[in-house]
């Protein structure tokens, strides 16, 4: 398997800045392009009660901050010497996830989880597990720091 285009989804978590740093660590070995997604996800938000005016700008708030953030990550990836693009995209994280990968052709996606258990996995399901099962292509799931004594840079063995 060739690995040309890596999918880094990221919602700005510590985890999925744990994920693009080891995607970028891979890419550099592999001189692959990634690709950046962010996913605006309206879903929880209870629009009800709030006017047509405070809406507007609560989600014209909320895609600037996204546009910026993930601007960040695309200068990260760029000093970095790699190729790279982002996508801001309004939706649902897992399938929005599975249609862009589809949709760019990528060769691989690596993602942070959060790691939660028990009924918070009950009742919040897992982005990272339904990626797994319906990405179209290999996923690779990075997990949560387990302290903040962790290194923060990625370290991947030299190939030969």
């Amino acid at each position: 398997m060739i690995v040309q285009h890596v999918l880094v989804p990221i919602d700005f978590s510590a985890t999925a800045d744990r994920a693009l740093t080891y995607a970028i660590a891979l890419a550099q070995q592999l001189q692959a392009r990634l690709t950046l997604l962010h996913v605006l996800d309206l879903t929880p938000v209870t629009m009800e009660d709030m006017t047509a005016g405070v809406v507007a700008t609560y989600l014209d708030d909320l895609e600037t901050d996204a546009r910026h953030l993930l601007q960040e990550s695309r200068e990260r990836v760029q000093r970095a010497g790699l190729q790279g693009e982002s996508l801001l995209v309004q939706g649902t994280p897992t399938q929005t996830i599975v249609d862009t990968a589809s949709e760019q052709g990528v060769d691989l996606i690596i993602m942070g989880t959060h790691g939660r258990t028990g009924l918070a996995h009950v009742f919040l399901g897992s982005v990272a597990e339904h990626v797994v099962r319906q990405g179209p292509c290999p996923v690779l799931v990075v997990r949560r720091a387990p302290d903040t004594s962790a290194p923060s840079e990625a370290v991947l063995p030299e190939q030969p």
